[in-house]
Formats: C-alpha cells, structure tokens, sequence
C-alpha cells in the first residue's frame, strides 16, 4: 500500500478547462487511469463539474473536469459556464486543454483573456496531436504563449495517451505538499447512481448522433442493491419535445433496447456487479427550467 504520510506527500486541485469538445473529459479519464467521465463527439457533453482522481507515487492531483466554456444562452448554458468557472477557484493549477484542429477561436479566444489575469499556474496542453499538422500546432502554442506565461507546454493526444505521462509528472510537481483528501482506491467523487445516469446518457449521443438534440437528460429514479449482490437501477430519459420520444424507443422499442444493453454492459464492468437497467422515455418541454433536474446533474440554480 502507498505510504500516505502526510509529511511526504502532496495533493493539490486541477482546474481542466477549454472550449467545448476539447477533450477534457478523455484526458481526466487518461490521467486517472479509468473513465470517470463520459466522452462523446457532442460538443457539452460534460454538464456539472466531475471530480476525478489522480495519483502519481505520492502525489493526489483532484482533477476537476468542467463543462466546455462558450456563450451562455439559456438557463442550463448559464449554470454550466457557472459551473466551469467555479471549478477553477482556489485551483493549485489550471490545465487549459485546446482542440488545435477545430479552434473554435470564438470561445478559445474569450477564455484566454479571462486566463490572462489569474493567478493559478497554468499549463497549456494542445490536444488531438496525432490528428493535428505540425506547422498550425506550433503557431498556436507559439500565439498562445504569448498571451499568457504557462508554466509549460505539451502536445498530447488524450484519445491514444500520447505525450500525457510527461504532462501527469509536470501537473504532480506543481502540488503542494499536503495529506491526501481521498481515499488510495478512489477514482471519483460521482455517487454510483450519478455515474450511472451519465453512462447512459453518453450512450444516448453514441447511438442517436444528431438525431437527438442536446436537450435531453437522463434522471436517476433509483439504484437499489438486490439481496443476491445485483444493483436494479431504474432511470428516466427527459427529452423536449414529444416527437423526440419515438426517436429515443426506435421501432417496436428496438433503440431504447440498444442503450440499455449498451448502459448495462459499461455500468457492470465499471460497478464489477450484475446489472438490471430499467428505462423510459418522458416527454417534458421545460426540463431544462425545472430546479430539481439541475439538482440531480449537480448544477446550481442559475437565474
């Protein structure tokens, strides 16, 4: 067992932020070594702030994976821009993740100039190398640099893992010494039934695509554990408009049998248990100003 002695050790928090579809969400998983965070080519796919946890020898690095940064526009947009700031305070350092192919310079570029005036150390990572031309990457991170003094720099692919070792060892040396804040063998601080409705929500972006718009929302009804060991876990699936239902069911129900095996299978690899997965579809127009939803996807109430 790692020697926790708090005179050798060190833990500190790490803000991940960036543009939407970034890939912060992959790089947290990469870092800590299993998912943590559900991941998907859908821009905002990370909605509330998602703690997971590193470690390297002695070093605990809390990584704190935020919601994408763009232009707020409705209640739930305000809440997650809300929520991605905050994950930022009292941070020992800021990781600013960039997607060097896409930009999307319109919310990078804002982001940037609010980072200019922190105080948290930063390091810059440029992502999605193994995708990226070498030229526009370096005069990126060259433009960049400019602008604000990152403690370093590192081209890392987060899908393959490339370049992140160097960029965990770099985060770990800007810990401060300190006892660790979670337990060795804990990788989150999402409950099991939190964790649960996010799997199955990536699993609705994977299988519906753009099929189903970015407003739906999977809300946790209950997770019980069974006499024999297995976890019943029984969970609604919110979409805004009611012709969205018939594209959630599939024909005859084919669809919402696909997420479900597909949830279920990830849910008892993740939770090492059998799983028995019961969903619906709800058809519920204003979700997205309802106050309780937000409580259960860990948003605050934003006006």
């Amino acid at each position: 067992m790692t020697d926790t002695n708090p005179s050798k050790t060190k833990c500190g928090v790490v803000a991940v932020i960036g543009a939407p579809n970034a890939g912060k969400s992959t790089l947290v998983n990469q870092l800590v070594g299993q998912k943590v965070a559900i991941t998907s080519a859908k821009a905002q796919t990370t909605r509330a702030r998602m703690l997971g946890i590193a470690l390297l020898d002695q070093v605990q690095m809390i990584l704190v994976d935020t919601p994408g940064i763009f232009a707020p526009k409705r209640r739930l947009d305000r809440a997650m821009v809300s929520a991605a700031w905050e994950g930022a305070e009292s941070a020992d350092a800021i990781l600013l993740i960039v997607d060097p192919i896409k930009q999307r310079r319109h919310e990078l570029l804002p982001l940037v100039e609010a980072l200019e005036h922190r105080k948290e150390r930063k390091i810059l990572v440029l992502n999605k190398v193994d995708k990226a031309k070498k030229e526009p990457l370096l005069e990126l991170a060259q433009e960049l640099g400019e602008r604000i003094p990152f403690e370093e720099v590192f081209f890392v692919s987060a899908l393959t893992g490339d370049g992140v070792p160097e960029m965990k060892q770099a985060l770990a040396d800007l810990m401060p010494e300190g006892v660790w804040m979670y337990p060795e063998d804990q990788v989150s601080d999402a409950s099991e039934r939190l964790l649960a409705a996010e799997v199955t929500r990536e699993q609705l972006y994977k299988q519906l695509h753009e099929e189903l718009p970015y407003d739906s929302a999977v809300r946790p009804e209950s997770y019980l554990q069974r006499p024999d060991g297995s976890v019943e876990i029984r969970q609604q699936i919110v979409v805004a408009r009611e012709s969205q239902k018939g594209i959630v069911l599939g024909k005859g129900g084919t669809r919402i049998k696909e997420i479900g095996a597909a949830a279920r299978a990830e849910l008892s690899e993740i939770l090492g248990v059998k799983v028995h997965l019961f969903l619906h579809v709800k058809h519920s127009e204003g979700w997205s100003d309802d106050k309780e939803v937000f409580e259960e996807m860990g948003l605050d109430w934003v006006k």
